[in-house]
């Protein structure tokens, strides 16, 4: 589990550092400027990290599956050589969806300005600058990923239903506490990237508005990474203790 916190760690703080420090410089210089290479750098980086992150978090529903359910084969099924290679498929995955969805879309020709209606370069908003019906071939991209990503979610929640149902028969009430805190944040950030990520990218334009489209692109780009570290170290025991001190000494 901790060999996957890692790679999650790496994979939260490239995201998170993509796009929210230019963000920040344009701000303090009152600019909304950015290169067009630095543009497709951004996109690039951004759904890399991104989708082997949503990837990894699909890798650590069968950890934590395996550890919950089977835990007496869990040196076997999820030794040293097979967690490098789970952790490598997600990142590797992850190129390969960033590596598509970039050249897919910046070969289309934009002709509608070159004002991105967004904080960072994103794709739906690069998509609105384009003028060739060729935009229907990142939609239908967009939709191909879609899938394979709501079907991982399926596989997730399978894997949690099989959980809970092993852990409600746990005879120990502080077992069934522990084994809940372990899977209950896991599958909180699943459903919040999963959830604001497809409607930002699968709404229809209708719906669309600047506020609507800020806050959906924050809710699944910044609150996530934000939010892992402090969800997932506030289970370590010592971590607790020792910010409730700190809490203590303050007041």
């Amino acid at each position: 589990m901790y060999f996957f916190l890692l790679n999650l760690s790496l994979l939260d703080l490239g995201s998170i550092s993509t796009i929210v420090p230019k963000s920040m410089a344009n701000s303090l210089w009152d600019t909304r400027a950015i290169s067009y290479a630095g543009c497709v750098a951004q996109v690039f980086m951004f759904l890399f990290f991104i989708s082997a992150e949503y990837c990894l978090l699909t890798v650590m529903s069968y950890d934590r599956y395996v550890a919950i359910c089977k835990p007496l084969h869990y040196g076997t099924l999820l030794g040293t050589r097979a967690c490098v290679h789970m952790a490598a498929a997600a990142w590797g995955a992850g190129f390969l969806t960033a590596l598509l969805h970039t050249a897919n879309t910046f070969s289309l020709p934009l002709c509608q300005g070159n004002a991105v209606d967004q904080f960072f370069c994103e794709i739906p908003q690069i998509l609105k600058l384009s003028c060739s019906h060729s935009y229907l071939r990142e939609l239908g991209l967009l939709v191909f990923g879609s899938c394979l990503f709501f079907g991982s979610f399926v596989f997730i929640v399978v894997s949690y239903v099989q959980v809970f149902r092993a852990v409600l028969r746990i005879s120990s009430e502080q077992g069934r506490h522990k084994a809940f805190s372990t899977c209950l944040p896991h599958l909180a950030v699943e459903s919040l990237i999963i959830s604001t990520g497809f409607f930002a990218y699968l709404k229809p334009q209708s719906s669309s508005s600047p506020s609507l489209d800020l806050a959906l692109a924050v809710l699944y780009s910044v609150v996530p990474p934000a939010l892992n570290p402090l969800i997932y170290s506030l289970r370590n025991q010592q971590l607790k203790d020792s910010v409730w001190k700190l809490m203590s000494a303050s007041f």
